[in-house]
């Protein structure tokens, strides 16, 4: 495995985001402990936030956040007004990519995204990425948007339709892996790309549900290590580098921290009320926070109620650091869409996007997977309600409705935060609970690989740096 190909060209590449891969889980992963041992391995820097956008959009671009312009999963939009998370469109993301600069090499290079994020109009050959149907009458079905065209009918056809209620919800599980899995093996075969990005966000689920030292976690790392073997057999036959890495490692947590009521109750954070129900007024507010895991960026106005923000936010038990313009400078995350502060969570914290002060009030999305209308990340998905006792009957009963055809709410995710046990977005405490990169070339990699220098390790791979 390694050995450039045959026909003289470029070494082809496979590179596995192996979401949450930490040295600790990877004794729980034979296959890509096999694959460390007999190539090489090394902890892999990180940015903050160690979240997915921001870690992936510095992999590909060899830049922080300052200059690449992902500050988080998402961010305040302020010329819409609205805050918006996990976008999908490349153009977000500023900066020299992967595949341009590997084409400036070799023109003609070939490039597969399967589900790495800000896939939609990036200038890749082939690109596979999670993307609902949304019907006129409301309903979201599950699907994925591809390119070319005809490779949706294709994967469909082979695998099913793109599963998504297995690749976030409550019903997140290894289904949606699997495919994940299937379909890059598929078009690894069928069209032999230079570079195929995989993307497998399995670890971050049991991690985020029950934290990363309980069995269930242990277990979850096993049986991806399993589904990958198949995947991995496939690019040593092909005579494929494989590059294993992960964004961040998931550590325990055990208290959320509602940064958003906390500025609300200081007179900071506006609401509008619809119907007997609170939305987030970000225009209207002084201050207000979009949370992200352990991450929150908090938007100001107006420089003169930034001392009031201060105030608010400084002794909030769970924050550690809030981040002025001196601290994102030093971060690197100082770009023009970053909050005028970022607070830091404490090591077993993690940020709610919670702004309602009575439950009754909340928004009516606050009970659904519904990703693009929170204002703010909400790990609270992988779980249905355990204190609703018809929480199942519900669901049932939302699923009936579906399959009929109907217009349904699967209002089944719980108000109360308290049962998450994982979390990331910090720099990681020690290598042990850091990422990962596992390389199939023996001394590919020293001692230690920057965030930033992910890019040039892997044209250096191909052949081409």
């Amino acid at each position: 495995m390694g050995a450039p190909a045959p026909s003289g060209g470029p070494t082809p590449l496979l590179v596995l985001d192996v979401v949450g891969l930490t040295p600790r889980l990877l004794d729980h992963m034979p296959h890509l402990k096999q694959l460390g041992r007999s190539g090489s391995r090394a902890p892999l820097g990180t940015v903050l936030p160690a979240v997915t956008c921001a870690a992936q959009s510095t992999f590909l671009t060899g830049t922080h956040p300052s200059e690449h312009g992902i500050v988080g999963n998402g961010w305040y939009f302020r010329e819409l007004g609205d805050v918006l998370l996990w976008r999908q469109h490349n153009g977000l993301v500023t900066g020299d990519k992967l595949w341009d600069a590997a084409r400036r090499a070799h023109p003609g290079y070939t490039v597969a995204n399967i589900c790495w994020w800000y896939a939609m109009g990036a200038d890749t050959d082939i690109t596979v990425t999670p993307r609902p149907v949304y019907y006129a009458d409301g309903r979201k079905e599950p699907d994925c948007y591809t390119r070319p065209a005809d490779l949706h009918d294709e994967l469909t056809e082979k695998l099913g339709t793109f599963p998504l209620f297995h690749f976030w919800g409550p019903g997140a599980d290894l289904v949606s892996s699997q495919w994940i899995i299937d379909a890059t093996r598929h078009i690894m075969a069928t069209r032999h790309p230079d570079l195929t990005l995989c993307y497998l966000p399995h670890l971050d689920y049991d991690l985020q549900r029950y934290g990363p030292d309980d069995p269930r976690s242990l277990k979850a790392a096993t049986a991806l290590d399993t589904a990958m073997a198949p995947l991995l057999d496939d690019a040593r036959a092909e005579g494929r580098t494989v590059v294993a890495l992960s964004e961040y490692g998931i550590t325990p947590v055990s208290r959320p921290v509602d940064i958003n009521r906390a500025l609300r109750r200081a007179g900071l954070l506006e609401v509008h009320t619809q119907d007997g129900m609170e939305y987030l007024d970000p225009m209207a507010s002084r201050a207000f926070a979009v949370a992200d895991h352990q991450i929150a960026h908090v938007y100001v106005r107006r420089p003169e109620d930034l001392d009031a923000t201060r105030a608010a936010l400084d002794g909030l038990p769970g924050i550690e650091q809030l981040l002025d313009d001196e601290g994102k400078k030093a971060h690197r995350l100082d770009h023009p869409r970053a909050g005028e502060l970022v607070a830091v969570a404490e090591p077993d914290a993690w940020f709610t996007y919670y702004y309602w002060l009575d439950d009754a009030r909340a928004p009516d999305f606050a009970q659904l997977v519904e990703i693009h209308r929170k204002p703010g990340y909400d790990p609270v998905e992988l779980f249905m309600d355990p204190h609703d006792p018809y929480v199942k009957v519900k669901a049932a009963t939302a699923l009936a409705r579906k399959k009929l055809g109907m217009r349904y709410r699967m209002a089944v995710v719980p108000l109360d935060a308290s049962p998450i046990r994982g979390s990331h977005g910090r720099l990681p405490a020690s290598d042990d609970d850091g990422p990962l990169l596992i390389c199939s070339t023996p001394r590919a990699v020293g001692d230690r690989v920057a965030a930033t220098d992910v890019k040039q390790l892997l044209l250096r791979l191909a052949g081409l740096g």
